[in-house]
């Protein structure tokens, strides 16, 4: 049963888009497992940039059959209009699965979460303010809608009156916001229920047969395993499990179909959004990285923050996910630097931590502790193997692996689907 999942090892936006496309080609099925189009993944390839933000990065190739599992929540007239912007682009997406038990986003989630970010003012959290929080939180309750009930207007129709009438109150008494009939959204989703149709399918039962046939899947998570529901810095996190456990539930697979792990980190690390973060760069370092990494969301637009890598995350997303290996991405953007720091424990009140305190007041207030390495001025892009990266960089990715104690496996060395190092991976025998 090759099945392998693939993570984020730091806050997300890893450059999970780039390594899914880079080995889906070796793949019968892609299968995005968890979030919505609160996410984005950035797929250049032939001098095409393709940026995705609820399909699965695999559906460049002709051959695999992307799906969207159960544990994502999807906002119907986003699907729909990026499928539209791939056919335009030549890029059939007719192979499309959508899980019958995947949550809808509707409009009012999207009012809701814009309405409650507006209201933390300084505390926001920092969602995308695309509905995907409040669409969780229903699904939760039990009072979500989901994309089988599309299937069946008058279920829909029910259980839209059955939620309504509350999130009505909230949006006008708690926020003073427009309300919805039930008519109103009816007619909208209704609509695209047509075009959804042939989508449609009980996922589960599909992968779990090709599994069982010796296919392979991969299994792609949005975001990154410190913005994890349960595993994160909670509350600066997503709604939803982007790590390995949320492949299983997120699309009915059982863990013993799982072969291997990868985790994705940079070279440095990055952060959208609120929340605490050590080792986070304030001066011309931190200006650098975000100028030559491109450190702008795929979805927001908004900058990223950039920091020195953490040592002590990506061990920590070693053990939450049980990765069997990582993948090194951007090690490009670290070229010209004369030194570069990685943070290999902190310290807090005189005390060092070399796993992540359990305390977020100490998380929050912990100062990095460094480790300094020689950087390098070559120019790293065009180099294809471990050996022709200067001993430098080649220094550099081997202390990471020590500390992460898993192999790096790939390394990027560029944003093109070539730019790859393939160290310590195998294809498909």
């Amino acid at each position: 049963m090759p099945g392998i999942v693939l993570v984020g090892a730091q806050w997300g936006d890893e450059g999970k888009g780039k390594i899914t496309d880079l080995l889906a080609d070796d793949f019968d099925y892609v299968v995005r497992f968890q979030g919505g189009n609160n996410a984005g993944h950035t797929v250049i390839h032939a001098g095409r940039t393709l940026k995705l933000h609820l399909i699965p990065s695999g559906i460049m190739y002709p051959h695999i059959t992307p799906v969207i599992g159960n544990g994502c929540v999807i906002d119907p007239k986003v699907l729909l209009e990026e499928m539209d912007r791939l056919e335009a682009d030549g890029i059939s997406t007719h192979r499309l699965l959508v899980s019958c038990n995947a949550h809808l986003i509707m409009p009012y989630h999207r009012d809701l979460d814009g309405a409650s970010e507006r209201r933390l003012g300084k505390l926001e959290i920092g969602t995308t303010r695309r509905g995907i929080g409040p669409a969780y939180q229903d699904k939760a309750s039990r009072m979500g809608l989901r994309v089988q009930d599309l299937q069946d207007p008058h279920i829909f129709v029910k259980k839209l009156e059955a939620a309504l009438p509350e999130k009505n109150d909230i949006l006008e008494k708690v926020y003073g916001l427009p309300t919805y009939t039930v008519e109103q959204i009816a007619e909208e989703y209704l609509a695209y229920a047509k075009r959804i149709k042939p989508h449609i399918a009980e996922t589960s039962t599909v992968i779990n047969r090709a599994l069982r046939a010796g296919q392979w899947v991969l299994f792609e998570g949005a975001q990154g395993t410190l913005l994890d529901l349960d595993h994160g810095t909670y509350p600066f996190v997503t709604s939803s499990s982007p790590t390995a456990g949320g492949a299983c539930t997120g699309t009915g697979v059982g863990p013993k179909a799982i072969d291997r792990v990868l985790g994705i980190a940079k070279a440095y690390i990055t952060r959208v959004g609120s929340g605490p973060f050590p080792t986070e760069l304030h001066d011309e370092t931190g200006e650098l990285l975000t100028r030559v990494g491109g450190e702008y969301g795929t979805t927001t637009g908004r900058q990223r923050r950039c920091g020195w890598y953490d040592a002590v995350i990506v061990r920590y997303a070693v053990q939450v996910n049980g990765l069997t290996d990582l993948a090194i991405t951007k090690l490009d953007v670290l070229s010209g630097l004369k030194t570069i720091k990685v943070c290999v424990a902190y310290e807090h009140d005189g005390r060092r931590y070399n796993d992540l305190p359990c305390h977020q007041s100490i998380f929050h207030h912990a100062r990095p502790i460094y480790e300094e390495l020689p950087g390098w001025d070559e120019d790293i892009s065009g180099c294809r193997t471990f050996e022709e990266l200067p001993k430098a960089a080649r220094d550099y990715i081997t202390f990471l692996e020590d500390l992460a104690e898993v192999p790096i496996s790939i390394i990027a060395v560029g944003p093109s689907r070539e730019q790859t190092i393939m160290r310590r991976w195998e294809g498909r025998m």
